[in-house]
């Protein structure tokens, strides 16, 4: 089977502009590739689709394991493309342990939604490091912007510090609960809690739902004493059932409401510049690491001054020390 050419930075903006599948899936992978071949063609790709970035609402989704966010982000999506949106969905996806490869599940478990012609579905490894959470899901979220998308819902692996990367990224930050979830989570809750500007209680149906009620009216309380996520925003709290589709138009309510009065005040604004700064000095530190990395000098004596420090007779001060001087030279 013959290799794929090649294309042009102008084919590939022209086909991202207007709407081609088939070269945004290629422009993403692009982006997303740590090939020194392809990053100055992607970069360059990005500086020219700049202009037409910028005009979605930024959604990042959480919660806690079996939260239910994937059936969520599916009900959603396609109340989404039925109002007219366009809909692109980024799940940050957890790479494999063992292979390093990604799992890629998220179109399997999103059926319905992976259907909708209005709608783009792109599983995003996370390769393990919060580095490459923050460039490639930024960087594909901007190619979506402008391929037209005007939702972008990033969903996160909802484990340690990927919250944090995806709230610097996105506008409104939802955290996705279920009542009764137990006291080993609670650390989790308070944790992201803080970055949240809705939390859902998801799972409102059946039995289930004076508990989520009850739910509710707890983390209502727990707000209280957290400081606003965003100036001028009050979190909110309500339920939903992602299996039934109840509430989940008045979560999408509350998103709309959020960039309207946020947008008002120009707290909105003020985010997104504070976040491309944020972005900036994020890739300064991730080429400074690969940088020294790849540094040939560093990769030599490196396994010496690691056994140096494992063994006890190098202090960990000193052997950086030692490596920044090697670098430098």
């Amino acid at each position: 089977m013959p290799a794929r050419r090649n294309l042009t930075v102008e084919e590939y903006v022209e086909g991202v502009v207007g709407g081609d599948r088939t070269i945004l899936g290629r422009a993403i992978t692009l982006v997303e590739s740590n090939a020194r071949e392809h990053q100055q063609t992607a970069q360059e790709v990005l500086k020219r689709l700049l202009p037409k970035t910028g005009g979605s609402i930024r959604v990042g989704i959480t919660g806690v394991p079996g939260a239910g966010k994937s059936t969520f982000i599916e009900e959603l999506g396609c109340l989404l493309t039925e109002q007219g949106r366009k809909v692109a969905v980024l799940a940050i996806d957890p790479s494999s342990q063992l292979t390093r490869g990604s799992i890629l599940g998220d179109k399997t478990r999103m059926e319905r939604l992976a259907r909708e012609p209005s709608c783009f579905i792109r599983p995003s490894p996370s390769g393990g490091t919060l580095g490459g959470v923050a460039r490639k899901s930024r960087e594909t979220m901007l190619v979506c912007e402008a391929a037209g998308f005007d939702v972008v819902l990033i969903e996160t692996v909802g484990v340690g510090q990927s919250e944090v990367a995806v709230r610097a990224m996105v506008d409104f930050f939802m955290l996705l609960m279920i009542a009764g979830a137990g006291d080993e989570l609670q650390g989790i809750k308070r944790g992201v809690m803080e970055l949240a500007d809705g939390l859902l209680i998801n799972k409102a149906d059946g039995d289930n739902v004076k508990r989520a009620e009850v739910a509710r009216t707890d983390f209502e309380q727990a707000l209280h004493y957290l400081m606003p996520a965003t100036p001028g925003w009050t979190a909110t709290v309500r339920t939903c059932s992602a299996l039934t589709g109840e509430g989940v138009a008045e979560a999408w309510e509350a998103v709309e409401e959020f960039r309207r009065v946020v947008g008002d005040s120009g707290a909105l604004e003020e985010r997104r510049k504070v976040q491309t700064i944020d972005w900036l000095h994020s890739m300064i530190a991730e080429h400074l690491e690969t940088s020294f990395r790849e540094h040939a000098d560093v990769a030599a004596a490196l396994p010496d001054i690691e056994r140096a420090v494992a063994s006890g007779d190098l202090p960990a001060t000193a052997a950086v020390d030692r490596l920044l001087k090697i670098f430098e030279a």
